[in-house]
C-alpha cells in the first residue's frame, strides 16, 4: 500500500509530549513522516519509507523503538538496527547517544560490527542493549550461536538503512534470510526499511516484507532540488582518461570556496592518485583527509570523528561515505569522474547541506568528453525526477547453504523447518522443495562426490535421528569465521615501518598489487609515498620514502556498472543536437564535427563505423552498455573474427563503445555476422567453457558454500592457497559429477555477475536488423577517445604479432582531430 504525503500534511498523529518538548527545544518541527512511522509501529506495520536525504529519515526510523523502550521500561534487546557500512554504524551511534542521554531516558546503545573488541561481544550476548547497531555479517553470526532465541526472542523491530544499496546483490540474499531467521525467533516482530532513492518502491516493500505480505510505503515528496553544475574550467577537455587532473585547479579552488566538502570518485585507487593531486596543489595547506575501505579501522575512525567535528575542510572519498553519514556541516560534494547510475549520484550529492530545509551542491568534474555527455544526461534526469537501480533478482542458491549450516550451529535443524523459513523471504519464494533437498544434501556432507572426504562432512543426525546439527566444533568454528558472501581479492596488511623495524599498520592494499612490487618501489598509499621493503606473514612492509614518483595501488573491482537508464539518456543526448547548447563549447564542436563527417548514433539504430589506421582496420560498435557488455561482446567478437580470417589483434572497452582492431577490412555483411544474436549461442558457450572464468566464479561460490575459507583459525588464507583448492574440488566435480548443484550455480552466476548476459542478449536483440554499417577513411571524432583509450585487451591469434601497440597521447588524439577538420575544410 502506498501512502504518500508531503511534509506539508497537517495530519495530526500520535506524538509523546516528553518527545515533542525535545523536539521544541531543538527548534525542530515534527514532521509527518516521523509521526506516520511512530502510528506504524503502534499498528505493527512493517514500512518502508522512502524520504530524501536531509529529511529527518533515520530519526523517523528509531523515535518509535526510542518512544516504547522508554514507555514500557524494556530489558533486553528491542531493536536491531542493520546498516551496509560499519561506518554508519558508528554514526548513527553518536547521532542516538546524544538525544537519548540530553531526555536522560534509560535507553541502551551499542555497535557490533567486525571492529568491536571481543570482550564486547560476549557481554552484549550475555547482557544486550535496548537497540544494537550492526552489519548483515554481525547479525547472522550472532544468530548462529545457541543463545539466538534468548538473544533475539523479544525482538520488537528490525530498522534495515540504505537498503536499495545491497538488496540486488547476495549481500542482499544474505540480509533476507537473516530476517527469515529473525521471524521464526521472533514472529511479532516488525520491519522498517530506510531509503532516499528507490527506482522500483513496489519491488522493494516485497523484498522488505514476508512472503504475499509486503511492507506498506510512506514516501515523502521532494521539496527541495538539488543545485548540480558541471565544472566551469579554462583548461582543454581531455579525450579519454579518468582521472580529470586537467581540473585540479578548479576542484581546489572549489574546496577552498566551501567551508567543507567531500570530493567523490569511483574507485579507491582514484582516491590515492587524486588526493596526491590535491595535497600537491595544496597552497593553503588546507586539512584534507582520504577515505576508503582499504584503510585501517583507525584511520577511518580518525577521518570520521575529525569530519564530524568539523576539523577537516575536504576528505577524498569513494562509496564508503555515500550511504547516510551524517555530517550537515558539508556545504559541497564534488563527484569526479562520470555518476554511473542517477540514484547513484543522488546519493552522493545527499551528503551536502544535509538539512531539510537547503538544497545540497554539486559539481560534476567529467574526465573526458564522453564523460561529459554522461554528466548532462545525469543532470537532466534528477531535473525530471527520474531514478534508476539494479532490478532486484531471485536469491541465489549458494546463499542458502550457508544459512542452513548457521542454522544448525544455533540448534538442532530439520529441512522441512528450514525449507519454511527460506521461501518466507520473498526473494526465495521460488525456490522449489526438490531444489532446496539438493542444497540441504549438500549442506550434510557435500554430495555424491564430496561425501568421501571428512573435510565436507559438515551436519550430523541427532542422536534421535529427526533433526541434523553442526559435526563438530570445528566445523562450527569455520563456518563462523567465514560468514558472509563478500568476496573479494586476497589482501595484505600494509605496515609501515620505523628505523627500529616497527611500526602501525596503515590499511590494506591487493595481493596481486604486492605480487607486482619488487624491494626499493615505492607507492602512494593513505595519503603518503611509502617504499616497499618486502612481504612478511601477509604483511606488506614498507617505510616513508621522498620519492615524487609512486607506484598508485590497483583494486579489483573498481569499475562501476553504467546504469541502462543513463545509458539511454547518453544516447539522447547525442543524438539530439538541441540538447548540445549547455555543453562546453569543444564538446560541442566535437559533436558536429561527428555529425559533419560520420554519423551521429541513434536510440534506434546501433552504429558501426570502420575505417583504416596505420596498416589496422578499425571498428567502432558504439553499444553505450557500459564495460561489462562491451567487455563480453569484445571476446566473443574475436573469436567470431579468428574463425572469419579477419585477424583480430585487440580490443579495447567504454563504457560507450567497443573498438576492435585487426588486420583485414569488414565488410558491412561481416560486421553484421559479428553482432548476430546467434553468437550468444556458438561462441559465448565454447569461450565460458575454455576460459578460467568459470574457476573464478566457483572460488565465490566455494567460499560462500564453505567448501573452502577465507580464514582460518582466524588468519586470512592468501588467494593462491584459496585457488588451489577450489580449482581442485572444481576439476573433480567437473570429471565426476558434472550435474553438481554448484556448478550451475557458478554458470548462473558467471553469467550474471561477471557478464551481464542478458544486458547484452537484449542489445543485440533489440539491434537486430538495425545495424548501420559506415565506413570511413580515418577516425571519426566520436571513435578517436576510445582508440586511444590505453585500457586494451590482446587478442592470441595470428594479428598479435604482426604489430606492436604504440601508446597513444593526448597530442595523437588532437592531430587526429585536425586530419577531420581538414578533410571537411
Amino acid at each position: 500500500m502506498l501512502d504518500t504525503i508531503r511534509p506539508s500534511s497537517t495530519r495530526k498523529r500520535r506524538f509523546p509530549a516528553w518527545l515533542e518538548s525535545w523536539f521544541t527545544a531543538q527548534s525542530w518541527k515534527i514532521r509527518p513522516h516521523q509521526l506516520a512511522m511512530l502510528d506504524a509501529f503502534v499498528r505493527r506495520e512493517s514500512t518502508l519509507l522512502i524520504a530524501p536525504t536531509g529529511y529527518g529519515k533515520t530519526l523517523a526510523g528509531f523515535l518509535p523503538s526510542i518512544a516504547s523502550i522508554h514507555e514500557a521500561k524494556t530489558k533486553g534487546l528491542h531493536t536491531v538496527y542493520v546498516s551496509p557500512l560499519k561506518a554508519l554504524t558508528n554514526d548513527i551511534e553518536r547521532n542516538l547517544i546524544r538525544p537519548i542521554r540530553d531526555m536522560g531516558l534509560d535507553v541502551t546503545v551499542e555497535t557490533r560490527t567486525g571492529d568491536t573488541p571481543s570482550h564486547k561481544r560476549a557481554r552484549q550476548r550475555k547482557n544486550p542493549p535496548n537497540i544494537l547497531l550492526t552489519t548483515p555479517e554481525s547479525l547472522m553470526l550472532m544468530l548462529s550461536y545457541p543463545d539466538a532465541k534468548e538473544i533475539f526472542g523479544s525482538l520488537q523491530c528490525v530498522i534495515i538503512d540504505e537498503l536499495h544499496s545491497f538488496a540486488h546483490n547476495k549481500r542482499g540474499d544474505f540480509t533476507a534470510l537473516a530476517l527469515a531467521r529473525l521471524e521464526y525467533l521472533a514472529p511479532k516482530h516488525i520491519r522498517f526499511g530506510l531509503s532516499a532513492t528507490v527506482a522500483q518502491p513496489e519491488a522493494l516493500a516485497g523484498w522488505l516484507g514476508i512472503a504475499d505480505a509486503p511492507a506498506r510505503i510512506h514516501q515523502v515528496q521532494e521539496t527541495k532540488h538539488p543545485d548540480i553544475r558541471l565544472l566551469e574550467t579554462e583548461a582543454t577537455l581531455p579525450y579519454a582518461g579518468f582521472m580529470a587532473k586537467y581540473a585540479i585547479p578548479e576542484i581546489y579552488k572549489a574546496i577552498t570556496e566551501a567551508g567543507t566538502s567531500i570530493v567523490f570518485v569511483n574507485t579507491r585507487a582514484q582516491a590515492e592518485l587524486l588526493f596526491q593531486f590535491l595535497w600537491e596543489a595544496n597552497s593553503q595547506n588546507l586539512p584534507i583527509g582520504i577515505y576508503h575501505g582499504s584503510l585501517s579501522k583507525e584511520q577511518r575512525r580518525k577521518t570520521e570523528a575529525m569530519m564530524s567535528a568539523g576539523k577537516l575542510r575536504s576528505v577524498v572519498a569513494t562509496s564508503a561515505l555515500e550511504l547516510g553519514i551524517d555530517w550537515g556541516d558539508v556545504d559541497l560534494v564534488v563527484q569526479v569522474g562520470a555518476p554511473k547510475g542517477v540514484s547513484r549520484l543522488l546519493q552522493r550529492i545527499g551528503r551536502s547541506n544535509h538539512r531539510m530545509e537547503e538544497a545540497s551542491k554539486a559539481i560534476l568534474v567529467p574526465s573526458n568528453r564522453f564523460e561529459v555527455l554522461e554528466c548532462r544526461a545525469a543532470i537532466q534526469a534528477i531535473a525530471r525526477g527520474m531514478l534508476d537501480g539494479a532490478p532486484l533478482l531471485p536469491g541465489s542458491q549458494d546463499v542458502v547453504v550457508q544459512y542452513i549450516i548457521n542454522c544448525a550451529c544455533s540448534e538442532p535443524t530439520k529441512a522441512q523447518d528450514i525449507y519454511q523459513q527460506v521461501i518466507s523471504a520473498p526473494a526465495y519464494a521460488y525456490l522449489s522443495r526438490h531444489a532446496f533437498e539438493r542444497l540441504f544434501a549438500f549442506a550434510v556432507n557435500g554430495g555424491y562426490v564430496l561425501q568421501n572426504y571428512d573435510r565436507f562432512k559438515r551436519l550430523e543426525l541427532t542422536e534421535e535421528g529427526d533433526a541434523y546439527v553442526i559435526a563438530s566444533k570445528q566445523a562450527a568454528l569455520r563456518h563462523r569465521q567465514n560468514i558472509g558472501t563478500i568476496v573479494e581479492a586476497a589482501r595484505l596488511k600494509v605496515k609501515r615501518l620505523n628505523k627500529s623495524g616497527r611500526g602501525p599498520t596503515i590499511g590494506e592494499v591487493e595481493e596481486s598489487f604486492a605480487q607486482q612490487l619488487t624491494p626499493g618501489d615505492t607507492f602512494f598509499f593513505a595519503g603518503q609515498v611509502l617504499e616497499f621493503i618486502g612481504v612478511r606473514d601477509m604483511f606488506l612492509e614498507c617505510r616513508a620514502s621522498p620519492a615524487k614518483d609512486p607506484k598508485i595501488p590497483t583494486y579489483a573491482g573498481g569499475q562501476m556498472p553504467l546504469s541502462t537508464y543513463l545509458a539511454d539518456g547518453v544516447r539522447e543526448v547525442v543524438h539530439e543536437p538541441r540538447l548540445w547548447t549547455e555543453l562546453p563549447d569543444e564538446v560541442q564542436e566535437w559533436l558536429h564535427l561527428q555529425q559533419d563527417y560520420s554519423l551521429l548514433p541513434r536510440p534506434d539504430h546501433l552504429l558501426v563505423e570502420h575505417f583504416p589506421r596505420q596498416k589496422r582496420f578499425h571498428t567502432l560498435v558504439y553499444t553505450f552498455e557500459g564495460r561489462k557488455v562491451n567487455q563480453t561482446l569484445g571476446m566473443l567478437i574475436t573469436r567470431r573474427m579468428e574463425r572469419m580470417g579477419l585477424r583480430p589483434i585487440s580490443f579495447s572497452v567504454t563504457d560507450y563503445a567497443l573498438s576492435l582492431v585487426g588486420m583485414r577490412t569488414v565488410s558491412e555483411d561481416q560486421a553484421a555476422m559479428l553482432l548476430s544474436p546467434e553468437i550468444l549461442a556458438d561462441e559465448l558457450e565454447e569461450w565460458i567453457v575454455e576460459s578460467p572464468m568459470l574457476k573464478r566464479s566457483f572460488r565465490h561460490v566455494a567460499m560462500i558454500t564453505g567448501l573452502t575459507e577465507k580464514r582460518i583459525q582466524g588468519e586470512r588464507k592468501t588467494m593462491k592457497q584459496v585457488t588451489f583448492s577450489t580449482d581442485l574440488i572444481y576439476d573433480v566435480l567437473r570429471r565426476h559429477e558434472p550435474n553438481h548443484l554448484l556448478l550451475s550455480v557458478t554458470r548462473a552466476d558467471a553469467e550474471r555477475e561477471l557478464l551481464d548476459i542478458s544486458r547484452l542478449a537484449h542489445l543485440l536483440t533489440r539491434y537486430e536488423g538495425k545495424m548501420i554499417f559506415q565506413p570511413l577513411k580515418r577516425a571519426s571524432p566520436l571513435a578517436i577517445p576510445i582508440i586511444v583509450d590505453v585500457r586494451r585487451e590482446a587478442v592470441h591469434g595470428e594479428g598479435t604479432e604482426d604489430l606492436l601497440a604504440a601508446l597513444n597521447t593526448h597530442e595523437e588524439a588532437e592531430r587526429m582531430m585536425e586530419d577531420v577538420r581538414d578533410t571537411l575544410a
